[in-house]
């Protein structure tokens, strides 16, 4: 480890001089077009590459285009979504194709600013969708970039606030390339985790995931999976395939509904119409 932080020109070029030899190579960096960039990025919110691969090429085979995603119900987008968790993520992406093919002519906004104005899109997202799909030179922040970072700037601090990292990001950011330097800073990172511990949890940001099993979400997750995949049931029918006890049931479904991620009428279950 060095004693001291690099300079800017150092600090690329090793990010770089890593790149070169061990960049990642994923079907959304091959073809960059920014619908495809925005399913991978609504897809790997807090979930594996290797879990996310397959469903990516799944979904760009029958909605390669915002368009194409707008004109199917929100039922049919989670039924291909089912497995890949965080349903609520399926949910914001077919909305966010609807609005696109309404309100934009079916292109993915370019802009940041106007990402951000999109459901279920955040700071990280909009710059990220731009970034990668159109090359644009946004300033963004998430775990890979964070711990690249902190390795080479902050070796001896702990609780770094993302404040202090923004201006490096800044100052680091490639104008002609952002798009290859972004990969090129989120592959450094992914693999310091393999050879020392996390940089990332010396971060003012960091928080341990919960046990997904027995997790609230699994029990969503369950009852998501039930309706897309039998249909309409009722709270009794729900439980019989679950095998979720009644307080669980009725506190998931309580969750659901306020989401707008299920409908109940006349005690009957179903997924919500968009």
């Amino acid at each position: 480890m060095m004693s001291n932080p690099p300079s800017i020109s150092e600090f690329k070029e090793i990010i770089y001089s890593h790149f070169e030899e061990k960049g990642r190579t994923f079907p959304w960096r091959e073809d960059p077009r920014p619908w495809g960039v925005m399913v991978s990025e609504f897809m790997l919110q807090q979930t594996q590459i290797e879990r996310v691969i397959p469903y990516w090429e799944r979904w760009m085979r029958l909605w390669p285009t915002p368009g194409d995603l707008a004109e199917v119900s929100l039922e049919d987008a989670l039924r291909e979504w089912s497995g890949l968790g965080y349903n609520r993520r399926g949910r914001f992406l077919t909305e966010c194709a609807r609005l696109i093919a309404r309100k934009y002519q079916g292109e993915v906004p370019e802009k940041p600013a106007i990402l951000l104005s999109l459901p279920g899109i955040g700071a990280y997202t909009a710059g990220a969708i731009a970034c990668f799909g159109y090359n644009y030179p946004s300033v963004f922040i998430e775990t890979n970039i964070r711990a690249s970072v902190i390795h080479f700037f902050f070796q001896n601090q702990e609780a770094v606030d993302d404040r202090e990292i923004f201006p490096i990001l800044k100052e680091a950011l490639d104008h002609d390339n952002p798009r290859r330097w972004y990969w090129a800073l989120m592959d450094y990172g992914a693999a310091l985790k393999k050879v020392t511990v996390n940089p990332g949890r010396r971060s003012a940001h960091y928080t341990k995931q919960s046990p997904f099993e027995g997790s609230s979400r699994q029990q969503r997750g369950r009852i998501i999976k039930t309706l897309v995949l039998q249909g309409p049931a009722t709270a009794a029918e729900l439980q019989k395939s679950t095998g979720m006890k009644p307080e669980e049931l009725y506190k998931a479904l309580d969750t659901l509904e306020k989401d707008s991620m299920v409908a109940e009428k006349k005690g009957v279950y179903r997924i919500f119409t968009l």
